[in-house]
């Protein structure tokens, strides 16, 4: 006698039969993943990115984008090689990032009067520009994210961040 795909679909355990679904209220089992850093730390970063695109919205940048902007505007001549390393952003993601920042008008990049190999990296007077738009708003972003926290409390997280970042 053969096995019909009915027959091996569906194994009827007790926990098959018992499992229930999520409600629709949203209240969901979470097991240990409230009392997880990296839970927690991803739940902050979601909340962080989605305000910061929400504060910059009309410019079209990235988290990411802003801080190579600001490496850039901070380290003019700066190597492409040195700024994927002080971001931690991998060679080939770097490329891809200076030409789309590039293309944008925001970044230019000009050979290197050290090394005939690479790239040095300023911005471009709309890059200025742009930076000069978003700080502020970035700041005040930033500052809404954690207003519920003190001055204290604010430096406690970023010592708290810092030495998590150097654990990994």
């Amino acid at each position: 006698m053969a096995l019909t795909l009915t027959d091996i679909e569906r194994p009827t355990t007790p926990e098959r039969r018992t499992r229930q679904r999520p409600s629709k209220t949203g209240k969901m089992a979470l097991g240990p993943l409230p009392e997880l850093i990296g839970y927690n730390l991803r739940k902050a970063q979601v909340a962080v990115f989605q305000s910061f695109q929400n504060a910059v919205a009309p410019h079209d940048i990235t988290p990411g984008q802003f801080g190579v902007l600001i490496m850039i505007k901070e380290n003019e001549g700066l190597s492409q090689s040195d700024l994927g390393s002080a971001v931690g952003i991998d060679r080939s993601t770097m490329v891809a990032v200076i030409d789309r920042l590039e293309s944008r008008g925001l970044v230019i990049r000009a050979p290197s009067p050290n090394d005939r190999r690479s790239y040095a990296l300023r911005l471009s007077p709309e890059g200025e520009k742009l930076l000069d738009e978003l700080i502020p708003r970035i700041e005040a972003h930033d500052q809404a994210m954690v207003k519920d926290l003190s001055k204290q409390e604010q430096a406690q997280l970023i010592d708290f961040l810092r030495r998590v970042s150097k654990a990994g």
